[in-house]
């Protein structure tokens, strides 16, 4: 499997983690930001405990993982569309 650009700072490179997902030029997998996020820990957090990552290259791995969330969520057939925040409440 060759590399895979993602936008302009994720990659999937076999010869790297394993073939994950990570921020471009480093080892961090972008699950395990995503996971840190969702556990409660702030961008400014992690751009501390990382340094070598960008606000814009987390940020672009959030949008990633919303537009793929939201294209697995199944479209209702009729009726009033819920959003990710309606679902999560």
């Amino acid at each position: 499997m060759p590399r895979v650009e993602i936008g302009q700072h994720l990659v999937i490179d076999p010869e790297i983690c394993h073939g994950q997902m990570t921020f471009r030029g480093t080892r961090i997998p972008v699950d395990t930001v995503l996971t840190f996020l969702a556990k409660g820990y702030s961008l400014d957090q992690l751009l501390r405990s990382w340094p070598e990552l960008t606000r814009p290259a987390v940020q672009e791995a959030i949008t990633l993982a919303a537009r793929t969330l939201q294209a697995q969520l199944p479209t209702p057939a009729q009726g009033p569309t819920a959003t990710i925040t309606e679902i999560a409440a």
